[in-house]
């Protein structure tokens, strides 16, 4: 789980920091002039919030299938769990 939340936080940061650097430096070589590192760093975040879910969908859906598998599993441990302090037998998969 933990693996698959890395990877899609990481393809989302690159994306941020790509989309940073093209509209830093293409600003540049089209001749606008100075933009400030903040002002495209806010452009980028907001070109990139869109654009990473579409671009990453893949990779969000494994994360979420991930954490999925794990809350289930955790559910699935305090059923048991309080079906033994009750004294009864716990249910079985």
């Amino acid at each position: 789980m933990v693996l698959d939340i890395l990877v899609y936080t990481a393809a989302r940061l690159v994306l941020a920091g790509a989309l940073v650097a093209l509209i830093f430096f293409g600003a540049h070589w089209v001749g606008v002039g100075d933009i400030p590192l903040v002002v495209a760093f806010l452009f980028a975040i907001v070109i990139a919030l869109p654009l990473g879910i579409w671009l990453f969908a893949p990779l969000r859906r494994r994360a979420t299938a991930s954490i999925a598998a794990v809350d289930e599993r955790r559910r699935r441990d305090r059923e048991q769990l309080q079906a033994r302090l009750r004294g009864e037998e716990p249910p079985q998969e």
